[in-house]
């Protein structure tokens, strides 16, 4: 039985958690978070994230997301556009021998990314945000935190 539960949990798509700060340095490459390293695999995609971020994902979960909106985008003009800018703006890499990715500067210029960013861990994908842009937005956020809960957690009875 306990091998059972072990084949499901190992199924489950990398979790990644937390808030680093890296630095991008001159030639445009940023130390990933030695945390998400061996989750994101031997390479990973850099994509247009929400909000002026850029979403890294683990290639398996990049796919995963591709495929679930292009089922949807031949009758959905909305699906068809959110894909567009999503697969135009992806890129793959894969870490060097540092744990060091390039940042392409199309992704740069698009989330505002100078050498000060903040890496968060957001589940299935890690965002990484200008860190004024992710201070002011958790700023924002964090003040009706507790009332967003009631909205999107599911009720458990224990």
């Amino acid at each position: 039985m306990a091998d059972e539960s072990n084949e499901a949990f190992d199924a489950l798509p990398p979790l990644l958690l937390g808030t680093y700060t890296p630095k991008i340095d001159a030639k445009g490459r940023m130390a990933l978070p030695a945390k998400f390293r061996s989750q994101l695999g031997a390479g990973l995609v850099m994509a247009r994230g929400q909000e002026r971020c850029v979403y890294l994902l683990p290639i398996s979960e990049f796919r995963r997301v591709a495929a679930q909106i292009q089922r949807t985008s031949l009758g959905n003009k909305a699906a068809r556009e959110y894909l567009r800018v999503f697969l135009s703006g992806a890129t793959d890499e894969v870490p060097d021998k540092q744990g060091r990715v390039l940042v392409p500067q199309m992704l740069r210029d698009y989330a505002d990314l100078g050498d000060d960013v903040v890496v968060i861990g957001v589940g299935t994908r890690a965002e990484v945000w200008n860190r004024a842009a992710w201070e002011s937005y958790l700023n924002e956020k964090e003040a009706a935190y507790s009332d967003i809960a009631d909205d999107v957690l599911p009720v458990v009875d224990f």
